[in-house]
């Protein structure tokens, strides 16, 4: 069972980290949150941050075979987690004009 939440959990955080990719480069995002978002590049950005951030504490959290020894380390993989998503946020909001 533990194979399976792993590579559930890889699956995850790659589709992450390639939809963050697509919207830094391209500037695409997925049909769900495109009416909000007013800076795609930020937003894929914030995508980006947020998969590791949660790759992170996955694997040094709930996925770790020893519960507790790296439980800072997955605290801070929550933290960027949450970075990731004050990102996302700020896309929604305009930037500045010149």
């Amino acid at each position: 069972m533990h194979e399976v939440l792993v590579w559930g959990v890889v699956l995850v955080v790659t589709a992450g980290v390639v939809i963050g990719i697509a919207g830094i480069t391209t500037g695409w995002v997925p049909p769900i949150g495109r009416k909000k978002v007013l800076r795609p590049e930020l937003w894929g950005y914030g995508m980006l941050t947020a998969a590791v951030g949660m790759g992170v504490f996955q694997y040094f959290g709930p996925l770790n075979s020893q519960p507790g020894a790296y439980f800072v380390v997955a605290l801070l993989g929550m933290a960027v987690f949450v970075l990731g998503l004050f990102l996302q946020t700020l896309s929604q909001r305009p930037g500045r004009t010149p």
